[in-house]
């Protein structure tokens, strides 16, 4: 079955700064930004900078579940959070996806978004000159695919797996080309 993503998740600004953010090591919430989301759609908690917010309404913080959706750049993936962070808002230009309803789980909706064919669609959605955003209007119109969750869990671990199945094989060819190498080096220092 196929449902906009507006009708399976809340689709959020990230949290819009009036001023530059006011750096503060003791202060009370982490800001995630996106500057703390790498290539491989890994967040990276110890780059997280920190502000007082004493102010700051529950509504805005982030929660176990929720994807954090790049909405401007190269690649305009999501990272689903697995832990809970504590008081952490995120910022704009990013977004915050929090599924709604019980038939799609966060993980397979952090897949279906990341994936090569979702994200031409929403390449093609972009607007801008210099650079390229997806509007939260666009975003809430994508088309999910969404099968019964047991078949969600599948897809999302078999992916999983594939994933670590090409790092593994990365760095099975680095280690053996390293060998060669070396082997090589060894073949033409001792034949003189």
């Amino acid at each position: 079955m196929n449902k906009r993503l507006v009708d399976v998740a809340e689709v959020r600004m990230g949290y819009s700064f009036r001023s530059r953010l006011e750096i503060d090591a003791a202060g009370d919430v982490a800001v995630i930004q996106m500057k703390d989301i790498d290539e491989l759609n890994s967040l990276h908690l110890e780059s997280f900078v920190r502000i007082e917010m004493p102010e700051l309404r529950e509504k805005h913080l982030v929660q176990v579940g929720d994807l954090l959706f790049r909405s401007r750049g190269n690649s305009y993936a999501a990272v689903v959070v697995e832990d809970c962070l504590g008081r952490t808002v995120l910022a704009a230009p990013m977004m915050l996806i929090r599924t709604q309803v019980s038939c799609i789980e966060s993980a397979y909706l952090q897949w279906f978004i990341n994936q090569p064919t979702t994200q031409k669609i929403l390449t093609a959605q972009a607007a801008g000159t210099a650079v390229k955003m997806i509007s939260k209007a666009a975003l809430e119109q994508l088309v999910i695919a969404v099968p019964p969750l047991e078949i969600q869990r599948r897809i999302v671990e078999i992916g999983r797996l594939a994933s670590l199945e090409a790092r593994i094989t990365d760095q099975l060819m680095d280690r053996r080309k390293m060998l060669v190498e070396k082997f090589l080096m060894h073949q033409a220092q001792n034949t003189c």
